[in-house]
C-alpha cells in the first residue's frame, strides 16, 4: 500500500496486515487499528453518509478518530471541528460546508440547525460490524482555521495532501508509540494521527479532562516513543512535575517560532532524543523539518528541499506543494494561492549569516514611533535569560509614541523576597534584552506573571492592551 498516496483512511487500514497497534485517548477508551476499520460507531443511519457533507462536532478525540476512518471514502466532504469551536459557529460552518449530517456526542448540537439531522453518538463503544460503504469516493477534508477573531476560514484538503509529507515505515525497524499534545481536529494532531495511522504504529492522545502533568504520567507508562506540540505546549511540560516521565527518542515542535531556548531546555531533559521542529500551517501544509538543533533555517534549504517550493517575498514565506490546500471554503472567500500557486504564509523571514530566522506574524507587529517590533523576536531573546520559563509580548497605548512594547514574563523561580528581588531581575532582564535589541524593541515595562494563557491551538493567547 503506497502510505504517501492513500486511496482512503479506511482501505489503508483495511488492507494492512497489522493492525493490532493501538490509539488510546485518555485512561479508558482505547482500540485497535484493527478494530476501528473492522466495526463502526455509526449506527444505521449510517447509510446517510454516502455522498454527504459531515460535521464531526465531539468532545470526545476517540469518537473523532473513529468517526474519520468511517467517513473517509464514503462522504463527499467531512468538517473537523475542533472542541472548542464556539456553538454560535456551529451554524456558520455547517451552512459554508453545505452540511447535511452532523455526528456529534454534544447533546446540544441535535437542535442547532433546523435542516441538518444529527447522528448522536452517545458512547464511546465501537460497533463489531461496519456499514455497507458502497463505491469509494475521494473526499474533501475541511479544516477550520485558528484565527483568535471572527468565524473561522474552511480550508480545503484531501487525504493525499494531508498525507503527503508521511513516508513509508519499513516494519523491521524498531516499535514506535506517537504521542501529541494536540488535538486530531486542529492541523498539528491531524498529521500526528495520520501518520500513526497510515505506518501502523500506536498513538496515544490527550483526554479532554487530562492536565498536562497525568497525560504525561500517562505517556511514560505507555512507552511513547515520539511526542510532538508546539513550544508553549513544551514549556508548560518543562514547568510540570511529570516531565521526566516520558523519555522520548523524538520530539517534534511545530506551530509557533522555535526560539533557541526551548530547543536547548528540551535538549537538556531529554539528551537521548532528537529535537526536531517543523514548518507547517493549516493552508501550507507540511514544508519542511530542521533536525540540526539551531532555531531557524538553513537559507539553501529554499530551493533544494524536495517536493516543495519555497520563495521570500515581501519578506513572508511562500510556499507551493501537492501538500498545500486547494482552497478556502464558503462564499466570499478570499484566495488561498497566488496565480502561481503558492500560498503567502504571512510569516516573516530575516536572513542573517546564511541563514534564515522566523521573526514573528506579518500581521502582529507592534508599532513604537513608526518602527515595527515583531512580538516573538523579543521573546526569544527574554526566554534566553536564565531566570525566564516563557514570556509574552504585547502592546500598550503610549501618547508619545503610540505603543509601548510590554513583556509579562514567568519566571523559573520566585525571585528574592521583597520588591528589590524582584527589581534586581526586572533590571537583568531588561540588561538582557539591550545587548541583544535594538532601542525600540527593548521592554519599557516588564510583568512577572505566575502564567500565560494558552490556547485550545497550543498556542500563546495574544491581545493587545
Amino acid at each position: 500500500m503506497p502510505r504517501n498516496n492513500p486511496t482512503s483512511l479506511w482501505s489503508s487500514l483495511a488492507s494492512a496486515g497489522n493492525l493490532s497497534s493501538r490509539i488510546a485517548v485518555g485512561a479508558g477508551a482505547s482500540a485497535s487499528w484493527g478494530e476501528l476499520a473492522a466495526g463502526s460507531v455509526l449506527d444505521d443511519r449510517a447509510v446517510k453518509l454516502h455522498g454527504s457533507s459531515v460535521l464531526v462536532v465531539t468532545v470526545d478525540q476517540f469518537l473523532a478518530a473513529a468517526a474519520l476512518i468511517q467517513l473517509d471514502g464514503v462522504a463527499r466532504r467531512i468538517v473537523l471541528c475542533p472542541p472548542d469551536l464556539p456553538l454560535e459557529h456551529v451554524a456558520f460552518v455547517a451552512d459554508s460546508a453545505g452540511t447535511d449530517l452532523v455526528v456529534t456526542d454534544r447533546i446540544a448540537l441535535e437542535s442547532i440547525h433546523p435542516r441538518v439531522e444529527c447522528i448522536v453518538l452517545r458512547e464511546g463503544q465501537i460497533r463489531p460490524e461496519s456499514f455497507d460503504r458502497g463505491p469509494q469516493i475521494e473526499t474533501e477534508w475541511i479544516l477550520l482555521t485558528s484565527g483568535t477573531t471572527g468565524v473561522p476560514k474552511l480550508v480545503v484538503h484531501t487525504l493525499a495532501s494531508l498525507a503527503g509529507a508521511i513516508e513509508h515505515r519499513d516494519a523491521l525497524l524498531p516499535p514506535v508509540v506517537w504521542s501529541t499534545f494536540y488535538d486530531i481536529r486542529r492541523y498539528g494532531g491531524l498529521q500526528i494521527f495520520l501518520r500513526a495511522a497510515l505506518t501502523g504504529t500506536s498513538l496515544v492522545l490527550k483526554g479532554a479532562l487530562e492536565s498536562t502533568a497525568e497525560f504525561l504520567a500517562r505517556a511514560g507508562a505507555s512507552g511513547v516513543t515520539h511526542i510532538s506540540g508546539t513550544p508553549s505546549h513544551w514549556r508548560h511540560a518543562l514547568m510540570s512535575s511529570s516531565e521526566g516521565l516520558i523519555a522520548p527518542q523524538y520530539v517534534r515542535l511545530s506551530g509557533e517560532i522555535a526560539d533557541q531556548a526551548i530547543l536547548n531546555h528540551l535538549r537538556q531533559q531529554y539528551s537521548r532524543a532528537r529535537i526536531a521542529h517543523a514548518f507547517a500551517s493549516t493552508e501550507a501544509g507540511v514544508a519542511f523539518v530542521v533536525n540540526d538543533g539551531s532555531m531557524g533555517f538553513p537559507a539553501e534549504m529554499i530551493g533544494s528541499t524536495p517536493d516543495v517550493d519555497m520563495k521570500v517575498e515581501g519578506f513572508t514565506l511562500r510556499i507551493r506543494s501537492r501538500r498545500t490546500a486547494s482552497r478556502y471554503l464558503g462564499e466570499n472567500s478570499p484566495n488561498l494561492r497566488d496565480a502561481d500557486g503558492f500560498v503567502d504564509t504571512g510569516d516573516a523571514l530575516e536572513l542573517r549569516d546564511g541563514r534564515f530566522f522566523f521573526v514573528g506574524r506579518q500581521d502582529g507587529t507592534i508599532n513604537v514611533g513608526g518602527l515595527k517590533v515583531h512580538p516573538e523576536e523579543v521573546e526569544a531573546v527574554i526566554n534566553r535569560h536564565p531566570g525566564v520559563s516563557m514570556s509574552l509580548v504585547r502592546t500598550k497605548k503610549s501618547p508619545i509614541t503610540g505603543a509601548l512594547v510590554v513583556a509579562d514574563v514567568v519566571l523559573r523561580t520566585a525571585p528574592h523576597t521583597g520588591e528589590g528581588g524582584a527589581q534586581s531581575l526586572q533590571h537583568d532582564i531588561l540588561q538582557f534584552c539591550r545587548g541583544e535589541l535594538a532601542r525600540h524593541k527593548v521592554p519599557a515595562i516588564i510583568n512577572f506573571v505566575p502564567a500565560l494563557a494558552v490556547a485550545e491551538t497550543g498556542k500563546l493567547v495574544r491581545r493587545h492592551a
